[in-house]
């Protein structure tokens, strides 16, 4: 709670710490002595057990003052929207939302990469004459990110197979060769028997990790699933509050710890309360960082042992999210990121920005890892599950 100087009191009042004031021996403990952080849990273990909400006693707060940590407003006040939920006292999440409508279309949000080099592509096979000049194929295809020596056995590939509809078709049918078999309808699968699905978010600073992690659990939401987010990020200024920004749109619930804390222990948190609170899915952030750290990248390590130590045998899943305007770059890091920790999939962010939508086949080729969602806006609905021959066709279209 904070002090406040009331008109005409002396200055020496208003220094007082709150520990120097008389302490009520009747009161019970704030919640954080009890050992719970901000927004805190009750300590009755009944009221625990039975998962009711807890509401602090009015009489524990003066009505006019600004509630901080193990506080909470008047019963009288209007809630307050940007107050994300936290810890294990957040309002249980709404079984079933409204399907969320993807505000921009796989169509759409490939128009610049349609433009771009694929347009410059698709030049070389409309011409008259002998065929297309296959070293300025090979040229496009590298400058659309698929990378070198990807691009020379495409194109080598392409002109032994003769496809009788032609050229283009010879390098579509290749181009789509790359993309690795994947199960249809994937969805999350709970990483023990019986408990939740574990999806762990990885990546660079940058890359729209926490975006990612928000467009993700409303999408989870509105299939009528209980989502738990994990803020695991704790080294990045603000990376909790951006977390909590999104969970309080996305209407889930948040397991975090104070700035600094061990990441590892947010995520055993987590699962904890992800076991009590009988959730399907716990979405962790984790921290940027960059591929040529190893100690952070041990970091990631520890926390997949963790995982496993507090359910043994648990196969998590774990998210690289990659901005598609860093290229080849960018698959760099995700090769460091693949070798560490066993990357299972990977988020393509801001693919409707790029021109060089190649960097797709470049991905799964080298990683052998299946691009899960593709990025195409800002809103929660352009984030879009990833379908091979649907990408393909629309590059082409």
């Amino acid at each position: 709670m904070f002090w406040r100087r009331r008109r005409g009191e002396p200055e020496t009042e208003r220094a007082m710490e709150p520990a120097d004031r008389p302490l009520d021996e009747t009161a019970e403990p704030a919640a954080e002595e009890a050992g719970h952080g901000p927004g805190a849990t009750p300590t009755d273990d009944e009221a625990i057990a039975n998962d009711g909400p807890w509401e602090p006693d009015p009489a524990d707060f003066e009505a006019n003052t600004a509630w901080g940590p193990g506080g909470a407003p008047p019963r009288d006040a209007e809630p307050d929207s940007t107050t994300a939920p936290v810890f294990f006292d957040a309002p249980e999440p709404e079984p079933v939302r409204p399907a969320i409508e993807p505000a921009a279309s796989l169509d759409q949000g490939l128009a610049r990469t349609r433009g771009g080099f694929m347009s410059r592509l698709r030049g070389f096979f409309g011409g008259e004459g002998d065929g297309p000049s296959w070293d300025d194929v090979e040229e496009t295809l590298i400058a659309g990110d698929v990378g070198a020596a990807l691009a020379m056995d495409v194109v080598e590939r392409a002109r032994r197979r003769r496809d009788p509809d032609g050229a283009e078709a010879a390098v579509r049918a290749e181009l789509a060769a790359l993309l690795v078999s994947r199960e249809p309808d994937w969805e999350p699968r709970p990483a023990v028997a019986g408990g939740p699905a574990i999806i762990l978010i990885v990546g660079v600073n940058g890359t729209g990790k926490t975006t990612t992690i928000g467009k993700l659990a409303s999408r989870y939401m509105a299939e009528g699933r209980h989502v738990l987010l994990a803020a695991a990020d704790t080294f990045r200024a603000a990376a909790i509050d951006q977390l909590m920004i999104w969970a309080d749109r996305a209407g889930v619930q948040v397991v975090s710890h104070a700035p600094g804390a061990d990441p590892g222990a947010v995520v055993y948190d987590a699962l904890d309360a992800a076991i009590a609170r009988d959730a399907d899915i716990v979405i962790a952030d984790t921290a940027g960082r960059l591929h040529t750290r190893s100690n952070l990248m041990d970091e990631l390590s520890k926390i997949r042992r963790i995982v496993d130590k507090r359910l043994p045998g648990a196969v998590p899943e774990t998210f690289f999210v990659l901005d598609a305007t860093t290229g080849q770059n960018g698959l760099h890091q995700a090769k460091a990121f693949h070798d560490s920790v066993g990357l299972t999939g990977i988020v393509l962010t801001k693919l409707d920005s790029t021109a060089k939508g190649g960097i797709v086949f470049a991905i799964e080729h080298d990683l052998g890892v299946p691009v899960r969602f593709v990025g195409v806006g800002e809103q929660a609905g352009d984030l879009l599950p990833f379908d091979p021959q649907a990408f393909v066709a629309a590059l082409f279209a």
